[in-house]
């Protein structure tokens, strides 16, 4: 249990949940130099961090290679990020906050949250699956699921499919999205595409939008069934 266990602080949470994110991107193990610039901290601070994760067991950490999550990391890593995905569900909601601005708030009060209040969270949201970015939220059992998706930005023209989920690490992307009008479950087809980074012109609402290639990459697109 995060909240209680004083062994494993909100820096420690942190960093097992970066950890986490760039082992599942990449699948193998994480650099420091890659660490660092996840958290915006330099070499030297991340290094003197890892060895306090593998003197937790929450790393095993091979020189010149890398860390990777122990069974007891990972289950730190998800429990925390569980919270933090019940607080951003539960903001959106119950307290109708806007999209761009449930991230900052979560990411305080994930490492305060009860066990009891998060399975009364839980429970009143209808044990949830997704946050309001369509990101899967780890089961009380510290289960994920992580459904098959595609980056809008790797699309041809022609392809079709759902917007499923975004990244929520820049809070402009998501206003300039509901400016827009385009929410997750929108169906999205990819009209045109310009090289080197540029727009991705899709249309969605029985209209032509130009997305820039950042926010492109951001998106994610569940295909339809014969284009995955």
């Amino acid at each position: 249990m995060l909240a209680q266990d004083s062994s494993v602080s909100p820096h420690v949470q942190d960093y097992a949940k970066a950890v986490y994110a760039l082992e599942s991107r990449d699948g193998e193990a994480v650099s420091t130099s890659d660490l660092a610039a996840r958290l915006g901290l330099t070499a030297g601070s991340v290094s003197a961090m890892v060895r306090k994760l593998s003197e937790l067991g929450l790393v095993e950490h091979e020189p010149y290679r890398g860390v990777r999550l122990t069974d007891e990391g990972r289950r730190v890593a998800l429990e925390v990020m569980r919270h933090h995905r019940l607080i951003e569900l539960f903001l959106a909601k119950e307290l109708g906050m806007p999209w761009d601005r449930v991230h900052a708030e979560a990411e305080v009060l994930e490492h305060v949250l009860s066990e009891d209040l998060e399975q009364l969270i839980a429970a009143r949201l209808g044990h949830p699956t997704v946050d309001p970015h369509g990101d899967p939220i780890p089961t009380a059992g510290f289960e994920i699921y992580e459904r098959p998706t595609r980056s809008l930005d790797e699309l041809e023209p022609g392809m079709a499919g759902r917007f499923v989920r975004v990244s929520d690490s820049k809070p402009d992307m998501l206003r300039y999205l509901a400016d827009q009008g385009i929410t997750l479950g929108d169906e999205l087809e990819v009209i045109d595409r310009q090289p080197f980074g540029g727009p991705v012109f899709v249309r969605v609402h029985e209209r032509e939008q130009p997305l820039g290639g950042e926010l492109a990459r951001a998106m994610r697109i569940e295909l339809e069934v014969g284009e995955r």
